[in-house]
């Protein structure tokens, strides 16, 4: 498991602790180790949107399960589903084991390129947002 205020440089952040990594053309999405560390091991990942679907900024677009809780993943930017992480289906684990690489969960061709600012943190901001949580 990784340090759960572990901060990627490469990426930006929403306050509820997910993360945008822009690819290209592309962006990929997920949860940052912070939240990982809230969560717990993690049980299931359900992401019920569909390849071509439009997700608006903070639209839901699956659930993650741990032994703790459930909780809702929302959409950090509007854009269209590119695809969706087929490891995390059978591997939900893989979130515990890598939330920065490999356990990535959907991929949005964004409407526009996502930027720091009042919705999203760059990593500076989001260490100090984490900071502020305690």
């Amino acid at each position: 498991m990784t340090d759960a205020k572990e901060v990627k440089p490469n990426r930006l952040y929403t306050r509820d602790h997910e993360w945008t990594l822009s690819k290209g053309n592309t962006v990929l999405v997920g949860i940052t180790a912070f939240a990982v560390d809230q969560l717990g091991d993690i049980t299931l990942v359900d992401l019920t949107v569909a390849e071509g679907m439009h997700l608006d900024a903070h639209q839901v677009f699956g659930t993650i399960e741990s032994v703790k809780t459930l909780s809702d993943l929302f959409s950090p930017i509007s854009g269209t589903v590119v695809r969706l992480n087929p490891e995390l289906v059978e591997h939900p684990e893989l979130v515990n084991d890598d939330c920065w690489d490999k356990a990535w969960m959907i991929e949005l061709a964004p409407e526009s390129p996502p930027q720091a600012g009042d919705e999203l943190l760059d990593a500076a901001a989001y260490a100090s947002h984490l900071e502020q949580a305690g």
